[in-house]
């Protein structure tokens, strides 16, 4: 057959189906077939059991990429022009039920309306596929064109299927159907095939058509979906999670990796950082949000532990409160001392300015007592000696004057000199006493006082006012009262000091402890976080063992099923007498689907026992360190 243009634009060579430019045509050793469970619809059963001849864990399991023909993935195939085998060996990997369990179509297949409409899909998806097909081949059909078309249609769906011009025709009809299971393969009869536009056989015939229709259809559906499952390298994106997507990249550098290797080298450095470089480059912005992440946590760490060494703010606002009320007190007390001092003032200043009224009126007095004298002298008629007596007694007496005077003048010096002496001495006690005041201020003396201080008060006044120098200080005596209470705040201060650094030392050993247990359990973590990884690499060892053991039951169950299928073949040439022969032959068979089935539950088990025992060995670890971190945060 010719080449031919497909609806894509794109040349068909061979019988292969039709690829579009955006998707890669796979190479042999990804050949991909759509007898599965991915396509799904009321005409199609879901296959049995599921192909486990995987040898390599990252290969890809969807049954529409898997090839069964490769069950040894990375064999050296043979450089010479041999057609490769197809990926159903001889139909052995799906048998068709027996014509005692065959299923009925459900189809309405004998309805002509619906064979028209079969019809039609049969010509369209033919003419689509670049198959030259008149319109009216299938009214009529000969036993020529229907095998051509069945070849066609099935060469589509696997173009690597062995049909051989040696063989007969009925014979090469049945196994690719039972391949692709077909779920009505038991209803067909191979005489059919000889004519198969009988009446009788032409509505079960086009129903296969249809179906191989259907199911090519489903497979170009499926190539181009861009799935992640055809584990196509290109349409992987630059950042993903899906499993399918890190099958794709192994599925690409296995494919490379092998090329190489069939060129003789053993060592793949390009292909390997080329895979390390695709996964950099999706983890690059994980990276960069991690790195994000971290400087977060740990400005957030910071603040958190800067909280939680911190007070809380309502006992930090009770303090501050205590604080202020206590400062209230001292201020109440330093304004009631400051009003005590004022009154002392305004008495002191009202008894100055009442004595210089005396002084004053005295003078005032003594004017006017002058004056009266000098007008009695005036109107007095004395004799000379008289006068001169008079004169003499005047001269002595304003000498007793003068002189007194000077005594006054000196005297008044001296007072003013005792009175700036003694308004500096008072000036000075005045600034004594406020030291005093702002100290006990400072020192928080004010009261009440501590106990067992609490009834005594160790504040001064000075009253410049009071006749008596020993009345001018009020308060407490200075060595009764004073000294020995200042002795006694200063040992309170001391003592309450001792305790304070005793506490400070005993909180350094209870942290030095906590240290030494949150070591103590890092350890017992990083032993539980080995073991776990140890359960980890056993689980792995088991699975992989299990794997082994099921590739080699089911390559023994193949061998079984070959002999089966030689031991039906010799019993129909030779009779009856091969029976037991091929009892014992099924009867090893099914003991060995049993131990498959056995090894595989075993395996189950196994994998969810280790499973258990890692879920076991985490929620310990955090209750450990769950406990570990309530204790450091309740002390």
């Amino acid at each position: 057959m010719q080449p031919a243009a497909d609806p894509y634009g794109n040349m068909r060579h061979g019988s292969g189906l039709p690829v579009p430019s955006t998707v890669r045509k796979p190479s042999n050793t990804g050949r991909m077939s759509i007898s599965g469970p991915a396509l799904r619809g009321p005409l199609l059963q879901p296959p049995s059991t599921v192909q486990r001849n995987s040898v390599m864990r990252s290969q890809n399991t969807n049954p529409l990429l898997m090839s069964a023909s490769k069950p040894a993935f990375g064999r050296t195939p043979l450089h010479n022009s041999v057609r490769r085998g197809s990926m159903w060996p001889g139909g052995s990997q799906g048998t068709a039920p027996s014509s005692s369990q065959s299923l009925k179509d459900p189809r309405n297949i004998r309805d002509r309306n619906f064979q028209a409409k079969m019809r039609q899909d049969i010509v369209g998806w033919l003419q689509s596929t670049g198959y030259d097909i008149p319109n009216g081949v299938l009214q009529n059909i000969t036993g020529r064109d229907f095998g051509a078309i069945f070849q066609h249609l099935i060469s589509l769906l696997d173009p690597q299927w062995p049909f051989k011009l040696e063989s007969r025709w009925e014979e090469q009809f049945l196994p690719p159907l039972k391949a692709l299971r077909y779920p009505f393969v038991g209803s067909i009869d191979l005489r059919w095939l000889a004519t198969p536009a009988a009446p009788h056989s032409w509505p079960t015939l086009l129903g296969v058509l249809h179906w191989l229709v259907e199911m090519g259809k489903a497979r170009l559906h499926y190539m181009e979906s861009e799935h992640p499952t055809l584990q196509d390298a290109s349409l992987v994106p630059e950042e993903f999670d899906d499993e399918h997507h890190h099958h794709a990249l192994a599925m690409g550098h296995y494919l490379a990796a092998y090329e190489v290797f069939l060129l003789g080298q053993d060592v793949y450095p390009e292909q390997e950082k080329d895979l390390e470089e695709r996964y950099a480059l999706k983890d690059s912005r994980v990276i960069a949000d991690l790195d994000e992440k971290k400087e977060q946590l740990k400005a957030v760490t910071v603040e958190l532990q800067r909280l939680l060494k911190s007070p809380a703010p309502i006992e930090q606002l009770k303090e501050s409160n205590g604080y202020l009320r206590h400062d209230r007190a001292k201020f109440e007390e330093y304004i009631r001392v400051a009003e005590q001092r004022k009154d002392g003032l305004v008495n002191t200043i009202k008894h100055e300015k009442t004595e210089l009224a005396q002084t004053l009126s005295a003078i005032e007095q003594l004017k006017a007592e002058e004056a009266r004298l000098t007008s009695i002298v005036k109107v007095q008629n004395l004799s000379a000696e008289e006068v001169h007596r008079m004169n003499s007694e005047h001269e002595g007496l304003t000498r007793d004057l003068e002189s007194l005077k000077h005594k006054i003048t000196e005297t008044s010096k001296n007072a003013l000199k005792l009175e700036v002496s003694l308004t500096k001495k008072v000036t000075d006690a005045e600034e004594a006493v406020d030291a005093y005041t702002n100290l006990l201020s400072t020192l928080g003396l004010f009261p009440p006082l501590p106990h067992p201080l609490q009834d005594v008060k160790l504040t001064l006044a000075l009253n410049t006012a009071a006749p008596n120098a020993s009345d001018m200080l009020v308060g407490p005596g200075i060595r009764e009262v004073i000294k020995p209470s200042l002795a006694i705040v200063a040992e309170l201060k001391r003592t309450e000091r001792a305790d304070i650094e005793s506490e400070r030392i005993k909180v350094d050993n209870e942290l030095d402890q906590l240290t030494t247990e949150w070591e103590e359990r890092q350890e017992e973590t990083n032993e539980v976080l080995s073991k776990v990884t140890a359960l980890n690499d056993q689980a792995e060892e088991l699975r992989e063992v299990a794997q082994q053991e099921a590739l080699v039951s089911g390559a023994e169950a193949s061998h079984l099923e070959r002999e089966l299928a030689q031991a039906r073949t010799s019993a129909m040439a030779n009779g009856v007498g091969v029976k037991s022969r091929l009892q014992a032959v099924q009867i090893a068979y099914r003991e060995q689907v049993d131990r498959v089935e056995r090894l595989r539950d075993e395996t189950v088990r196994a994998i969810i026992k280790n499973s258990s025992d890692i879920v076991t060995f985490k929620e310990e670890v955090s209750t450990q360190l769950k406990d570990l971190k309530d204790f450091a945060e309740s002390n």
